[in-house]
């Protein structure tokens, strides 16, 4: 009898030792098949390690979340810094009227290269442009060419907002009357040649001499913008800037010259020549915007509509 219970007994022991050999394996398989997922280094079985791990893991996991919140924010659609993407319409309605304050239909062909087409309209600036001309050369200090271009563009476009305050200009009363918000752009483009200036030309013996002293050589060509709104009521420019762009000549020889003058296109030219017609046979070269040496630079006047009609 007492054989059989000790042989009972160890049967029992012999179970109880192959299920606690069985749990601890099936927890062995179960940490090494779920742990590796996370980190392949944790151990279940030392606390310490494990505090570290979970401390890793949850500061990775903050990184990652940062990371995707700062991806989804740069992938976000921005707004356009060009005109072509702010537009000029909200619903069909101009979002502001354009007055060219300029004969120059250069500087209207350039707006209607930016598709303003019909959404513009030109009116001269009473300025008495010749006067201030003179005025700003008999100056004591005086203006640098790019100041000078500056200058007379924010006077241009002045004069008009002034006249529209006062509404006294009858051709354009009709315009005066609207209601809405008005832009008037002024703008001025002069020659620079070693710092001296050269305007359009008072006569054919002018723009020969011009042209004489332009061949072969480099010379600047500064074009100032001014921007004035009716919604300071023309107090100040909201925007102004000048840009500049360098330009060289071939060589030309007294018959080519003789020639261009011929074609009629230097005498309203500031420096006797228009590089967007006959005139640009005679650029041998150009350095910056061609738009700026046509009269209105056209990419930095984009930026400057779509950040007023942004702002």
């Amino acid at each position: 009898m007492e054989r059989l219970v000790g042989v009972s007994d160890r049967n029992v022991l012999y179970r109880s030792t192959l299920i606690v050999s069985l749990w601890i394996q099936s927890l062995a398989l179960f940490s090494q098949s779920i742990v590796p997922i996370c980190h392949p280094r944790a151990n279940y079985f030392h606390p310490k390690e494990n505090q570290r791990y979970w401390r890793s893991n949850r500061d990775r996991y903050k990184m990652i979340k940062e990371m995707s919140v700062n991806s989804e924010t740069n992938s976000s659609p921005k707004l356009g810094t060009l005109l072509i993407s702010s537009g000029f319409r909200t619903n069909g309605e101009l979002r502001a009227q354009i007055v060219l304050a300029s004969q120059s239909p250069r500087r209207a062909e350039i707006l209607n290269m930016m598709g303003l087409r019909d959404q513009f309209v030109i009116i001269p600036s009473p300025l008495d442009e010749k006067s201030l001309q003179n005025e700003l050369t008999e100056r004591e200090h005086a203006l640098s060419p790019p100041q000078y271009a500056m200058t007379l563009a924010d006077h241009k476009a002045k004069a008009l907002g002034l006249a529209f305050l006062s509404k006294n200009e009858a051709p354009h009363r009709e315009v005066y009357n609207k209601e809405g918000h008005f832009l008037i752009i002024g703008s001025d483009t002069i020659v620079d040649l070693d710092g001296e200036i050269l305007e359009k030309p008072v006569d054919e013996e002018d723009a020969r001499h011009m042209l004489k002293r332009l061949s072969g050589r480099w010379h600047k060509v500064h074009t100032g913008v001014s921007i004035y709104s009716s919604n300071n009521s023309y107090e100040s420019p909201i925007s102004s800037f000048t840009e500049t762009a360098q330009v060289k000549f071939t060589e030309l020889t007294d018959a080519d010259i003789d020639s261009y003058i011929k074609t009629g296109e230097p005498k309203d030219k500031a420096g006797s020549y228009g590089i967007q017609g006959v005139g640009g046979q005679i650029v041998e070269s150009i350095h910056g915007c061609f738009f700026c040496v046509m009269g209105l630079p056209m990419h930095k006047l984009s930026r400057e509509l779509s950040r007023i009609l942004s702002s």
